[in-house]
């Protein structure tokens, strides 16, 4: 196999990433724990980096891949129109039910999209390195899952944490007893994995670089912090960068074979988003959360519109989440990475 198919978009770019995404939450959380925020909270810079500049702007980059792709929403209009709009009107219908449980369901959708897109890495690599079926398969499949799912199952079993999704409360408590029994499968697909690709390796000469990353990084940064660190900084910066770091490359750098779509230039790309969604945070603080006066200016009193305008604010996230599943699926997409950078 050529250098060329072991990387989804070039080597310097999945190393940048993939492993670069990780290897700076190393650095935050050594700059973290060096200035004691593993202790004694989250800084605001850290805030704006990780969730307004990251996290919620890479909510934003799926427009780009859609709503700002004529030809797009022209070959699925329906998926697309209406996503948005039932999003809001069930949004609507629970929060008026429970804010409570709205905000919950929405904490467990962005878990599983969290979860499933670390998968989605696995499996595109998978594709475009040919690799075979079977067992190898498997192991692939079960290793990347007990990744994120045993970290969460342990999550789940040692509530309280110092660390949340989205509000204090948003997990329902579980058994401890969970994790103990997922811990000796999670240790052993992990030896297995790395066995399997040291024989590959040294018997066959067949390497996969790329997904052993995606692997291992999510390893590490899953385990570190959710299981290992109890510190809503570590989770933060662990949590946020490794997920929404690719997946701006990956919006960037998709090519639609039917698509005349012209994307600007990066650093517009990242300035629009950046722009955005700063906009959007800017609405949650001052409607609903008012906890940064600092950035977003005073808090207006809109609480008898919280029915109508949290699931609102909400929309775009739910959007991503359940377009996500449709809008990367290979079969959907054959030339997926044939136009990707070098």
């Amino acid at each position: 196999m050529s250098a060329g198919n072991w990387f989804l978009f070039s080597p310097r770019l999945d190393v940048g990433v993939f492993l670069g995404s990780a290897l700076l939450s190393v650095v935050a959380l050594l700059v973290g724990a060096q200035l004691g925020y593993l202790q004694h909270g989250t800084p605001e810079w850290t805030w704006v980096v990780a969730v307004l500049m990251v996290d919620v702007a890479h909510v934003w980059s799926t427009g780009f891949r859609t709503y700002f792709d004529g030809a797009e929403i022209r070959r699925r209009p329906w998926l697309y129109l209406a996503t948005p709009a039932l999003s809001w009107a069930a949004g609507v219908a629970l929060y008026w039910h429970s804010g409570a449980l709205f905000w919950r369901l929405l904490a467990y959708l962005a878990v599983w999209h969290f979860v499933r897109q670390q998968y989605g890495w696995v499996a595109l690599y998978r594709s475009k390195n040919g690799d075979p079926p079977g067992w190898h398969r498997w192991l692939d499949t079960l290793t990347i899952y007990l990744l994120t799912l045993y970290p969460l199952a342990y999550w789940h079993g040692h509530l309280p944490r110092k660390f949340w999704w989205f509000l204090s409360n948003d997990f329902a408590a579980a058994p401890s007893q969970l994790a103990a029994l997922l811990a000796p499968c999670y240790w052993l697909c992990i030896a297995l994995y790395s066995l399997r690709s040291l024989a590959s390796w040294l018997g066959h000469g067949k390497v996969s670089p790329g997904k052993d990353m995606v692997v291992f990084t999510t390893w590490f940064c899953w385990y570190v912090g959710i299981v290992a660190l109890n510190s809503d900084y570590a989770f933060t910066v662990t949590n946020v960068l490794i997920h929404g770091v690719p997946y701006m490359a990956l919006v960037y750098c998709y090519r639609a074979p039917a698509s005349a779509r012209q994307m600007p230039p990066w650093w517009l790309f990242l300035l629009s988003l950046w722009a955005i969604a700063y906009c959007e945070e800017l609405l949650w603080d001052r409607s609903v959360w008012h906890e940064r006066s600092w950035l977003f200016g005073s808090p207006w009193n809109v609480q008898n519109l919280q029915v109508l305008l949290v699931p609102l604010l909400a929309t775009p996230q739910i959007t991503h989440y359940v377009l996500d599943g449709f809008i990367w699926k290979r079969r959907h997409n054959p030339k997926l990475f044939e136009a990707s950078p070098s």
